[in-house]
């Protein structure tokens, strides 16, 4: 048996494969589950993508979504495990409800779509469930019905909006460098300071749409430690981390923008760090009872990063070229950087350009050519989480319950 046949098999065995059902390629195929009574993980299986929006978050003893763009097919019942009794997947006005029957109250950890990837031919919309500390048994609901009858969603109330808040994608810009440490320097100016005013203007671009949350790894000119700066994308649970750079070479002609996703051999150095301690496996939310399934998922949750991560850096790359920014000719590289080593947050490091070129030097120091390239920036990220077949969609604070587009 090859290693990957092993990952698949240990991989659903896991997830004990429940509800599994045939349908149309832009049906739900299957619901699946993995974990206990603390956390629980459903794992929705798709013939299409699809973008998720909550109508009930759990505190009826029920959790309630709505699918767009995907069919329930004939209708899926069947029993939970861990966190869910039971669940119904039913049509609602062009989209898919998803109605989770609780043994108690939880919260929504978060939510996110993987694209087809590691051996996987269908979408995959997962939810990560987390019993609430000190709940008890959810109130009684009655068993789903086989023929459910489900009111149209424009009739359903939206999801509170503090709900709708968190459910905006969290981006962590980290401006390379500071403090002790100002990075490389250039005729007149430091790479730390033009990082800081790079990522102060991303900031300020992406808030404009109303669409991200956002979050500075610093926010002056102090020195953050290179796994601090991953631990914070982490702690705060990030969707996306963009650490921004400029490159410096000892040839003055040499100019041009590159971006940096993780290494095969960066890869393996995040899974040493990422499991030194003992409760890591608490710490990407795994079930920690069986060490041996909880590194295969944490090689599958990598992996699906890695995946992400590249995915983000060709759509970045693209924005960049159709803004005329200059690039350098192999712009896409890997390297084990300490700042791309979060096994589940997606992350690139963007070399901005080279501040030891006179002309990448004026472009980086001037505010409005500036701004037009974090403008850049800000659109790809902006096609990164609302293009269809890209990875992690998330519904944004202007999603409601009926029917987000």
């Amino acid at each position: 048996m090859t290693a990957a046949a092993f990952v698949v098999i240990c991989l659903a065995l896991f997830l004990g494969g429940r509800g599994i059902a045939g349908g149309a390629s832009g049906d739900v195929l299957g619901v699946r589950f993995g974990g206990d009574a603390e956390r629980t993980r459903v794992v929705l299986d798709l013939g299409v993508s699809a973008r998720g929006a909550v109508v009930e978050a759990g505190d009826a003893g029920r959790v309630v979504l709505n699918l767009s763009g995907v069919a329930p097919g004939r209708g899926v019942t069947g029993d939970g495990s861990g966190l869910v009794n039971a669940y119904r997947i039913s049509a609602a006005a062009g989209a898919s409800r998803v109605q989770l029957e609780l043994a108690k109250a939880v919260e929504i950890e978060r939510r996110f779509l993987l694209p087809p990837g590691d051996g996987v031919a269908n979408y995959r919309y997962v939810v990560d469930l987390k019993a609430r500390a000190g709940a008890g048994p959810a109130p009684t609901t009655p068993r789903p019905a086989a023929v459910p009858n489900v009111r149209p969603a424009a009739e359903t109330r939206s999801a509170p909006r503090a709900s709708a808040r968190r459910d905006k994608p969290l981006i962590v810009i980290d401006a390379g460098h500071g403090g002790r440490d100002p990075g490389a320097m250039g005729a007149s100016n430091r790479e730390s300071a033009l990082t800081l005013a790079a990522a102060q203007t991303l900031k300020a671009e992406l808030e404009r749409t109303g669409r991200y949350r956002v979050l500075l790894t610093r926010t002056n000119d102090t020195y953050v430690d290179l796994y601090q700066r991953v631990r914070i994308a982490r702690r705060a649970d990030a969707d996306l981390f963009i650490s921004l750079h400029a490159d410096a070479g000892a040839d003055p002609a040499t100019r041009g923008a590159s971006v940096y996703t993780l290494s095969e051999q960066g890869a393996s150095r995040a899974v040493r760090e990422v499991t030194r301690g003992d409760d890591w496996h608490r710490d990407l939310h795994l079930p920690g009872r069986d060490p041996s399934v909880d590194r295969i998922l944490l090689d599958l949750t990598q992996r699906a990063t890695q995946n992400r991560s590249a995915q983000f850096a060709r759509t970045l790359l693209s924005g960049l070229e159709s803004a005329e920014h200059p690039m350098l000719r192999r712009s896409h590289r890997d390297a084990g950087l300490a700042v791309l080593l979060a096994p589940d947050v997606p992350a690139v490091l963007l070399e901005m350009g080279f501040i030891t070129n006179p002309d990448d030097e004026r472009l980086l120091a001037d505010e409005r050519r500036r701004r037009r390239m974090m403008r850049s920036v800000a659109d790809s990220i902006d096609r990164y989480f609302r293009g269809g077949s890209e990875a992690a969609l998330f519904a944004s604070a202007d999603t409601t319950a009926a029917g987000a587009p």
